[in-house]
């Protein structure tokens, strides 16, 4: 009878070294944000071995992805966020003349519903995509400088963390976002990009600079994203530049009139630079910077802010001027 017994039952020791102890189950979640199920189904299948758990978790994902991809592929997806990422923002003291070394770069990421549009996994996926196009991006001759990203490069490109850059990931963007439906139930999608990359400017004249600008409304956080964003390249003209770019309150300064030019973009109907009635930022009342702006053009306040910065001096050109700027709201319909 007990030999019978013996022969039915499992070893003791086997069941507890098969049960997920709590704080692998932890360590497991803060490595790949998954449930505490599926957690512990990774533990259970691996004996509690965390580096046979991470690539469980892994083709579990790649699977489970693919599956909820495929059933999700015709929904609509609406919601989501604009995601800015701003590596070099331009010229800045004397290393920086004679272009500024601009890259950035502006993505859409979809989703289904703004309950996941405002998740920490969808936001941080967003951030991660747009700091990618911006770091993969290289200089081209094109009569444009924020330019359209080719999706397809996009998503075949490594994921790159926008905080922890030094860390190598073996997903792609199109893996990652993949892994995240798999993880959210719904259908994720990168709509469009554009980045802003630009080494030199008109022959590196020591005279001139640029800049970029950028606003997001509706932001999640202090992530640099929201439901409506804008993107603007800028010049800086004059043989005072060298000398002005060295001074912290100029470029405070320069900043506050940058993100005021941004927002304006982004706050009114702005269709373009200079051309067309209202809809054209130069002829809007410039509310966004305030004070006795407020009631001028933006085209002579910023000729005047020039002014009172010793950027422009008598008989000569020079000042600040938008060169070129992209505004997206989620959502937006692409002809």
């Amino acid at each position: 009878m007990i030999a019978q017994f013996l022969r039915s039952s499992k070893p003791f020791h086997a069941s507890r070294l098969s049960r997920p102890s709590l704080q692998h189950v932890a360590q497991l979640r803060k490595l790949t944000e998954v449930s505490i199920s599926k957690a512990r189904e990774a533990l259970s299948q691996t004996n509690n071995d965390i580096q046979q758990a991470l690539e469980w978790v892994k083709n579990d994902l790649a699977a489970s992805g693919l599956k909820k991809a495929a059933n999700v592929q015709s929904r609509e997806t609406r919601e989501g966020l604009i995601s800015v990422c701003i590596l070099s923002g331009g010229s800045r003291g004397k290393t920086a003349l004679g272009g500024g070394s601009i890259r950035a770069a502006m993505v859409e990421l979809n989703c289904e519903t703004d309950f996941v549009g405002r998740n920490v996994l969808f936001g941080q996926l967003a951030a991660d995509i747009a700091h990618t196009a911006a770091f993969i991006t290289e200089p081209t001759d094109s009569s444009t400088i924020i330019r359209s990203c080719s999706l397809d490069v996009l998503n075949d490109a490594p994921l790159l963390s926008r905080n922890n850059p030094s860390s190598h990931s073996p997903s792609t963007v199109s893996s990652s976002i993949r892994d995240l439906i798999a993880k959210v139930g719904e259908k994720v999608s990168l709509k469009r990009a554009v980045t802003v990359v630009q080494n030199s400017y008109l022959g590196q004249s020591p005279n001139l600079g640029l800049r970029i600008a950028s606003y997001l409304h509706g932001s999640v956080g202090s992530a640099p994203q929201g439901r409506i964003g804008s993107l603007a390249v800028l010049a800086l003209q004059s043989p005072e530049l060298a000398r002005r770019l060295e001074s912290e309150t100029f470029i405070k300064d320069l900043e506050r009139l940058e993100r005021a030019l941004a927002r304006q973009i982004t706050g009114f109907d702005t269709r373009s630079i200079k051309d067309g009635d209202e809809t054209a930022l130069y002829n809007q009342p410039f509310m966004m910077l305030g004070g006795e702006s407020a009631n001028v053009p933006v085209r002579l306040a910023i000729e005047n802010w020039s002014k009172q910065q010793g950027l422009v001096q008598d008989g000569e050109e020079g000042g600040i001027e938008v060169l070129e700027f992209a505004k997206w709201s989620v959502g937006d319909v692409i002809e």
